[in-house]
């Protein structure tokens, strides 16, 4: 079922004018829309609605030069500096894969785009918004000081829809999926899981087991996937900077993952955000969301893979981190012994 949306554009309006230094997504979240709709709300004014095919967005999306990626779920932000560049096109996904900007795209989640051009103190910030069905942000793309001005604005014309309606419909929300695992399964889990050659055979595995990711976890165990305190992110992200490890680090929602492979290099904690502030890489992490991190290890033909990854109370999955192997060099044994001496989780954590 479709909801229109629950304030006038008038009324955003008016709350953005009383907040004007509030983030769109917490401003929505305040006065109970989604940032979507907020941002549809100025829609004539710094706003233009514009095509979120796939195609017809990320083919011009080279011209404007150097630029910001950024996605984001609701407990962790990530964003890369780079060009727009090696597109691949797919019908249930896409991909963007350049040193600096490595995306996959899931086009049936790309529903509204935005152009937007908002004037702060600093100057005109203009941004290409993409939100999904429930009004959700799926990707962003913001123009830095030596992008294609005149780049832009040929793309906002050839991209600009006929309808230019200030009232974004928007579906609820999709919940997030809880963890499911079968214990009368574990054994042929295990089993499976250690005969797997390559990453990707997971996913399948877990699906005919009728279970998903964090189910899994929890059936396997150690040495599989060893559950760890969740202030370990912390002690794991230092040790990645401090060691100069490279590694990749994912971060997505329903219809896109962003990921940064290479050096961590500026740690920076404020509140509950842990912060990644390098030149050209940022990643804001709310510690406060993590409820489980789980150390996992899956057989590939080239090793096994090690990652750390995080998830919230409600079982979603806030971000992963790997060991990176490149030409240049093989991070991953390394990494793996940061990993090995990541705290287990206490019992008592648990209760």
């Amino acid at each position: 079922m479709t909801n229109q949306a629950v304030m006038s554009p008038e009324a955003i309006r008016t709350a953005r004018a009383e907040n004007p230094k509030m983030r769109d997504r917490d401003l929505a979240d305040q006065v109970g829309i989604t940032e979507g709709q907020l941002v549809a709300a100025y829609v004539g004014i710094d706003v233009t609605r514009i095509s979120a095919n796939l195609d017809d967005l990320f083919l011009r999306l080279n011209g404007l030069g150097e630029v910001m990626a950024l996605t984001r779920n609701k407990s962790c932000v990530i964003e890369k500096v780079g060009q727009y560049d090696n597109y691949h096109s797919g019908k249930h996904a896409s991909m963007i894969l350049t040193a600096d900007i490595d995306l996959r795209m899931f086009p049936s989640h790309w529903i509204s785009a935005f152009a937007v051009e908002r004037v702060t103190e600093a100057g005109v910030k203009r941004s290409l918004q993409i939100f999904d069905a429930a009004g959700d942000a799926v990707h962003k793309i913001f123009l830095r000081e030596g992008s294609d001005l005149d780049h832009w604005t040929q793309l906002v014309t050839d991209l600009k829809l006929d309808e230019q309606d200030q009232v974004l419909a928007v579906d609820a929300r999709a919940p997030t999926e809880v963890p499911k695992g079968d214990p009368a399964k574990a054994d042929i889990l295990r089993a499976e899981w250690a005969k797997m050659t390559d990453t990707h055979q997971f996913m399948r595995l877990t699906s005919k087991l009728k279970m998903n990711r964090l189910g899994a976890y929890r059936m396997a165990g150690a040495p599989l996937a060893r559950a760890l305190a969740t202030s370990e992110i912390d002690t794991m992200l230092g040790g990645v900077r401090d060691q100069a490890l490279e590694v990749m680090v994912f971060v997505g929602n329903r219809g896109c993952i962003e990921i940064h492979g290479g050096l961590i290099e500026e740690l920076k904690s404020m509140g509950p955000w842990q912060n990644v502030l390098d030149a050209r890489f940022n990643l804001h992490l709310r510690s406060d969301h993590i409820a489980e991190v789980w150390a996992v290890t899956k057989p590939t033909q080239r090793g096994p893979a090690v990652s750390v990854e995080a998830f919230d109370a409600e079982g979603g999955l806030i971000l992963q981190v790997f060991g990176r192997r490149t030409d240049a060099g093989d991070f991953r044994g390394a990494w793996g012994e940061l990993v090995k001496g990541l705290a287990p989780l206490q019992i008592e954590e648990l209760a």
